[in-house]
């Protein structure tokens, strides 16, 4: 099982609608999350920055996420809210795992 730990960024004034977002979260997207092996996957904010953490056992299985139709829809739809790539992907930071106690 590998963690994953990942950093994005919000654009000012989009925070409550990002939250909002979440919380109505589409069915399709948590089922394409759950079949990809994604688990304890977290989003934590602190002002604008986005702290993401999720566990998956075969973490090549992300690769496959970028070219899901559902995926690109979530990320078009995210888009006016966040910093993002040329093709609506959030621009991510992922991060080096430090330390860990089970």
């Amino acid at each position: 099982m590998a963690r994953v730990g990942f950093k994005m960024k919000l654009k000012r004034g989009n925070e409550t609608e990002y939250e909002k977002r979440h919380v109505e979260i589409w069915p399709e997207l948590q089922m394409l999350l759950q079949n990809t092996g994604i688990r304890n996957y977290t989003i934590f904010r602190d002002d604008l920055t986005l702290f993401a953490y999720l566990e998956i056992d075969e973490p090549v299985n992300l690769d496959d996420l970028p070219k899901n139709e559902v995926m690109k829809k979530w990320w078009s739809y995210n888009e006016p809210l966040m910093e993002c790539n040329t093709d609506a992907s959030p621009v991510v930071t992922i991060l080096n795992e430090i330390f860990h106690q089970n």
